[in-house]
């Protein structure tokens, strides 16, 4: 058997990681300003945990999308593919409806979906994820639309459009999904297969069809905003007041639903046009009863999610640079057997402060300072018969080209005055 990678899966190779370290340092950064908390849940749950959660109509369950396992103790467990349900459980099992609201959260880290794998979409895949566990109020919604816009903005996106819409209360959604199974059933058999699926479970999820020929009919069609009571819809106002106050710019997108069932009144999408036609970075909404649907106490919540790898792929597309990982300060070269371990017990000692590689054979100067350059370090030092029978090493500047004869002895302070400004 060929050694590979299963399909849907990839390797994050060393070149990418400062891609992924200028992301997740921007997710940070402008979340804890927020006063957002970072928490970690396992990456395996209780099935229950996200069947419950997901609901019937769901891709995940519908499409049988989870990766689902017995244990060896005959229980159910799931890979997570979501954050939001975990989360949740982790928020209701320790506690945290005790805290003040809002309690915010953050998480990043590895989803695993059994779907086709196509841009932007894997089987194992990474997001980034942020919930806001507590309050009712609007506010809370503008706030998190803010922060999924600010983050992304973070590292370093342009041209970003933010899309907003309602799905409204329970009641508004059962109206609209009635009225959908009237308007629809009409002409199911010209809906794919999958949205005649979803018409039976969850009408209003037909709006979120990719297929063509069911977009075409589904822009015939009312949209939820239609449906909404005096209450959503002034909810629906007053989040849209806030952004606007806020500066963070929105269009009203009346197709906007998102992929699971348990989003109610705002929901909201971020897009970038570089990545193609499926442009969604992420997205999200309020979820008020998901809590107590999962055991734990009525809590109003709203939170979203982004998909780390299209982030990066926009990221390319908009030509973001990101800092690069330094060379080493100093690469230090054996030029005889004795100076491997000479040069091998220099280096220990001195990354406790600087960055510092070395040969692992003896290499004669001209290639030993040929590999110093190729790691990009700046300083080279040599180390061989004529250095240890006067005590010394030799130190060359590889930008400069200047070179030094420094004694054993004052060796740390001859480091300490020239490298003081790479360290």
């Amino acid at each position: 058997m060929k050694l590979q990678a299963v399909k849907g899966t990839f390797d994050i190779l060393p070149d990418a990681q400062p891609y992924w370290h200028h992301l997740y340092s921007a997710a940070e950064r402008v979340l804890t300003r927020a006063g957002v908390r970072e928490l970690t849940p396992p990456v395996f749950e209780h099935s229950d945990v996200f069947v419950k959660s997901a609901g019937a109509s769901s891709d995940l369950v519908v499409q049988k999308e989870m990766y689902t396992f017995t244990d060896a103790g005959e229980r159910s467990l799931t890979l997570r593919p979501e954050f939001t349900p975990g989360v949740l459980r982790a928020f209701v099992e320790h506690g945290m409806y005790t805290l003040p609201a809002p309690v915010k959260l953050w998480c990043k880290g590895p989803i695993f979906r059994a779907e086709k794998p196509q841009r932007g979409r894997f089987r194992q895949f990474h997001q980034v994820d942020c919930e806001f566990l507590g309050l009712a109020s609007p506010l809370v919604d503008a706030e998190a639309v803010t922060l999924l816009y600010r983050v992304l903005g973070a590292c370093g996106l342009k041209n970003l459009t933010v899309r907003l819409g309602s799905v409204g209360d329970p009641e508004d959604a059962r109206a609209y999904n009635s009225y959908l199974r009237d308007e629809l059933g009409k002409r199911a058999t010209e809906l794919s297969e999958m949205s005649r699926e979803r018409l039976r479970l969850n009408p209003m999820r037909v709006l979120d069809a990719k297929d063509e020929g069911d977009q075409k009919i589904v822009g015939t069609l009312k949209r939820p905003l239609d449906f909404l009571n005096d209450e959503a819809r002034a909810h629906f106002g007053a989040v849209q007041r806030f952004l606007t106050d806020w500066e963070v710019p929105f269009e009203i997108d009346d197709s906007v639903v998102r992929g699971l069932d348990y989003y109610r009144r705002t929901a909201f999408e971020i897009h970038h046009a570089g990545i193609g036609a499926q442009s969604a970075l992420g997205g999200g909404g309020r979820y008020d009863g998901l809590v107590e649907s999962l055991g734990g106490p009525a809590t109003p919540g709203v939170g979203w999610a982004f998909g780390v790898e299209r982030v990066l792929d926009a990221m390319e597309q908009d030509g973001v640079e990101v800092p690069r990982s330094p060379g080493p300060t100093l690469f230090l070269v054996p030029m005889d057997d004795e100076a491997i371990s000479e040069v091998a017990k220099l280096a220990s000692e001195l990354r406790s402060s600087l960055s510092v590689h070395h040969a692992y054979s003896r290499r004669n100067p001209g290639k030993g300072l040929r590999d110093a350059d190729r790691s990009g370090a700046r300083f080279a030092g040599l180390r061989g018969e004529r250095e240890r029978e006067r005590g010394v090493y030799t130190f060359k500047n590889l930008r400069s080209g200047e070179q030094h004869e420094v004694s054993e002895a004052d060796l740390k302070t001859f480091l300490g005055a020239r490298l003081k400004d790479v360290r």
